[in-house]
C-alpha cells in the first residue's frame, strides 16, 4: 500500500466519520441513492432526505414500481431534478433487466442514466470492495493540491492527469474504508476554503501546502457572466385549489408540478377565460421572487387571481390538475412554487 493511501486510512481509523446512514448496511442501491443525492448538496442537508426516501423506497423494485410523482415529491427542495427522473428510470432498468439485481461491472453500472465513472466506482468500491478509483469533486481537491495539478479539471487533459492520479493512489485492499476517507478528507479537512492543513494526513507531502499555494488548486473555471430571466406565475385559485400545470421533461424543474407562466403581454383574463372558463373575481400583484440558478437568476413576478366558478374539468394525464390547499397530494413541486403556495395559504 503506497504511503498516501496508508496516511489516509489512518487518519479515517481516528478521524473519519463512520455513522452516516448511507454507511449502514452499504448495499449498491444505498450507496447509489446516497452518492446522486450527494451530487451538489451537502451531507447535512441529504441526511433527512435520504432517511425519508429509504423509508418510502427501500429497495430498487419499490423504486421502479413507485410513480414518479411520489419519487419527486420526495426530492422537492433538493433541487437538481433530473437525478431523481434519472433514479426512476435507472430503477426501472435493473428492475426489468437484471431481475432488481443491482448490476456489479464498471460498464453495466455507468450505462445507467445518471451514473459517471466516477458515481459508478464509488457505488462499488463502497458497496463491493472493488478496486475501483473515484474522481467526485472533494478527491479532485485533495490530488490536484496534493501535486499541484495546473488547471481547471472540467479541461481534458486536466482530468486525464487526476484520473491517472487516482488509479495510482487507490490501494488493493480496504477499498472500501480508502474510498470513503478520501472523501472525508476532502470534504472535512481539504476544504474548498480555509483548508485545515495542520490537520491533514498528507501535509508533509503536499505539493500546495509546501509552497502556500492551497487557494490555487485546483483551477477555477473561466468565469462566465450570470444571466437574468424574468417570468410571470399565475397563482390561480379558486374554491380552496390551486390551477397547477406539469413542467416538461427536460429543461429547468423537470417532470414537476409548477404554477403556469405567462408569455410577455398576455392579459390575465383572456388567458383565464381561454384556459379555465372563468374570470378574475379578486386580483394582486405580488413582489418579484427572485430564485438563483448555476447558470442565471429567475425573477418570478407573482399574479395572484381569485377565480369565480372555475372549470374543474382537468385531469393529470393531460398535464394539468387542481391542487387543493388544505389536503395537499404528495406530487413534486419546485421550491420557488412551494414557496409560493406557502404563502398564498398564509394569505388565507
Amino acid at each position: 500500500m503506497s504511503s498516501f493511501a496508508g496516511k489516509v486510512l489512518q487518519w479515517f481509523d481516528a478521524n473519519g466519520r463512520k455513522d452516516l446512514p448511507w454507511q449502514q448496511q452499504p448495499t449498491p442501491y444505498r450507496v447509489w441513492i446516497s452518492e446522486i443525492m450527494l451530487q451538489q448538496t451537502q451531507v447535512g442537508t441529504v441526511i433527512p432526505y435520504y432517511q425519508r426516501f429509504m423509508h418510502s423506497f427501500p429497495d430498487v423494485v419499490t423504486l421502479a414500481n413507485a410513480a414518479i410523482d411520489d419519487v419527486l415529491h420526495h426530492w422537492s427542495g433538493l433541487g437538481y431534478y433530473a437525478r431523481a427522473r434519472n433514479l426512476h428510470r435507472a430503477a426501472q432498468i435493473v428492475r426489468d433487466s437484471y431481475n432488481g439485481r443491482f448490476p456489479d461491472t464498471l460498464d453495466e453500472v455507468v450505462a445507467l442514466p445518471g451514473i459517471g465513472r466516477s458515481t459508478a466506482g464509488a457505488i462499488l468500491a463502497l458497496s463491493a470492495g472493488q478496486r475501483l478509483p473515484i474522481l467526485d469533486g472533494n478527491v479532485k481537491r485533495v490530488l490536484a493540491r496534493y501535486h499541484a495539478v495546473e488547471g481547471w479539471p472540467g479541461r481534458t487533459e486536466v482530468a486525464r492527469r487526476l484520473w491517472q492520479l487516482a488509479e495510482q493512489h487507490t490501494p488493493g485492499k480496504d477499498v472500501a474504508a480508502y474510498t470513503q476517507a478520501i472523501m472525508d478528507l476532502g470534504a472535512t479537512v481539504c476544504s474548498r476554503t480555509r483548508p485545515d492543513c495542520g490537520a491533514c494526513p498528507l501535509g508533509g507531502g503536499c505539493a500546495a501546502f509546501r509552497t502556500g499555494r492551497q487557494a490555487e488548486f485546483p483551477g477555477r473555471k473561466p468565469k462566465a457572466a450570470k444571466r437574468l430571466k424574468n417570468t410571470r406565475m399565475l397563482l390561480a385559485h379558486c374554491d380552496g385549489a390551486l390551477y397547477l400545470e406539469r413542467r416538461p421533461a427536460s429543461g429547468i424543474w423537470g417532470g414537476l408540478w409548477s404554477l403556469p407562466e405567462l408569455a410577455d403581454g398576455q392579459d390575465v383574463d383572456d388567458w383565464c377565460a381561454s384556459r379555465l372558463n372563468a374570470r378574475p373575481a379578486e386580483r394582486d400583484e405580488w413582489d418579484l421572487l427572485r430564485h438563483s440558478f448555476t447558470h442565471f437568476d429567475l425573477d418570478i413576478q407573482p399574479l395572484v387571481v381569485r377565480l369565480e366558478h372555475a372549470s374543474r374539468k382537468v385531469a393529470d394525464e393531460d398535464g394539468c390538475r387542481w391542487y387543493a390547499l388544505e389536503s395537499p397530494p404528495k406530487i413534486g413541486l419546485a421550491a420557488p412554487v412551494r414557496k409560493l403556495i406557502d404563502a398564498l395559504k398564509a394569505a388565507g
